[in-house]
C-alpha cells in the first residue's frame, strides 16, 4: 500500500505544507530583485558640449556617465577660470528610493565641487554610485572647459 494512501491526514499536512512552502520559495526566486529602469526622454546631450552664456561666462556639460542606477551627467558653469555653479542634469530618479537618496546627495555634492574648484571630491555615503558619476562628469567638463 502507498504511503499517502494510509489513514495519516497529519502526514498529508506536513507533505501539502511543504510543498506549498517550495513553490512560494521558488516563485520568490524568479521576482527581479531591482526596479526595472523606465526610459526617461532626456533632451541632454551625451557627450561634452561647451556653450557660452555670455560676459565671458562658458557653460559646459560633462559626458552622460552610466552608472548601475542610470545615468548621472553634470553641467558647470566657468568664469574666469573659477566654477560658479555646479548643477545635475542627469540622475537616478526613477523610484522613490533614488529621489530619497538623490535630494540629500546632489546638492552635497554641488557644494563640495564649488568648494574644492576640481573633480576632488568626497563620496557622499549611501550614495556612492551616484557620487562616482557626479566626479567622473564633473571631470569631463572641467576637461571640456580646459580647467
Amino acid at each position: 500500500m502507498h504511503p499517502l494512501k494510509k489513514n495519516r491526514p497529519l502526514r498529508r499536512i506536513m507533505l501539502a505544507s511543504a510543498a506549498t512552502v517550495s513553490g512560494v520559495v521558488m516563485l520568490l526566486a524568479l521576482k527581479p530583485h531591482t526596479a526595472p529602469q523606465l526610459a526617461v526622454a532626456s533632451p541632454a546631450p551625451s557627450s561634452s558640449s561647451p556653450a557660452s552664456t555670455g560676459k565671458g561666462s562658458t557653460t559646459v556639460t560633462g559626458d552622460s556617465v552610466q552608472t548601475r542606477w542610470g545615468p548621472v551627467q553634470v553641467r558647470i558653469t566657468v568664469q574666469d577660470g573659477k566654477i560658479t555653479d555646479v548643477t545635475a542634469v542627469t540622475y537616478p530618479q526613477n523610484n522613490p528610493r533614488d529621489q530619497q537618496i538623490n535630494s540629500y546627495a546632489i546638492p552635497q555634492l554641488r557644494s563640495e565641487a564649488l568648494e574644492a574648484q576640481s573633480a576632488d571630491i568626497d563620496t557622499v555615503s549611501g550614495a556612492t554610485y551616484t557620487s562616482d558619476g557626479y566626479r567622473q562628469s564633473l571631470q569631463s567638463a572641467l576637461d571640456s572647459a580646459g580647467l
